[in-house]
């Protein structure tokens, strides 16, 4: 992402991804389709998590995580406004993002010894180097289950280069040396709160299926 564009699943079809407000994964910009999520379980990423939505929200390919199969993108009302990311056993040595060695700025990449606070810095240049990020606060860090696991919740917030203010809340897992990670980010003006109940309905029914 060009320091103009936005990360996550985070509307726009060709345009940049939200500014994180949606989406990750990526690489650079490209047609993404849209697809109906019904209110029933369905599998996301590459099919080793599911999860059921309270409410249908429209799935997106190739947006904050281009090519990446381990990540999914899904929004409500486009990708500027909210989106929900989900990050399905990323294996260790991978990173969230396509990258090369030739860029000047690199997002780190994940390490099945991790710990939380490192997997949140990893979150945290993911948004400042693909997604234009120009401040970045943490709000919270503490631990979460999820997935039966020892999860943590991260929020977050964080004003991109096109002035607006979005927030985010990430839970996740470090799974057997994989990361499964689901992440809501949303303008802080409404968007967010009005996803939050979604996003938590849909965190707490995840589960691994393999």
């Amino acid at each position: 992402m060009t320091s103009g564009g936005k990360i996550l699943a985070l509307g726009a079809l060709i345009v940049a991804l939200p500014a994180c407000a949606g989406g990750v994964g990526g690489g650079g910009f490209g047609m993404s389709s849209y697809g109906l999520v019904r209110a029933q379980e369905v599998a996301v990423g590459n099919g080793s998590l599911r999860v059921t939505p309270p409410r249908e929200w429209n799935r997106q390919r190739g947006q904050l995580f281009i090519d990446i199969r381990e990540v999914e993108d899904w929004t409500q009302n486009g990708p500027y406004l909210d989106g929900i990311s989900y990050v399905t056993g990323l294996k260790s040595g991978d990173t969230l993002v396509r990258q090369t060695r030739r860029d000047d700025r690199q997002v780190p990449k994940f390490r099945a010894n991790m710990t939380a606070p490192e997997i949140t810095a990893m979150l945290e240049s993911l948004f400042r180097v693909r997604g234009g990020t120009i401040d970045f606060k943490t709000l919270g860090l503490a631990p979460r289950p999820f997935l039966g696991q020892n999860g943590f919740q991260f929020d977050f917030e964080h004003l991109d280069s096109d002035e607006v203010w979005r927030r985010g809340r990430a839970v996740g897992a470090n799974v057997d040396g994989r990361l499964y990670l689901v992440l809501l980010d949303a303008a802080r003006a409404h968007y967010f709160n009005a996803s939050l109940a979604d996003f938590e309905a849909i965190t707490n029914s995840a589960r691994k299926v393999r």
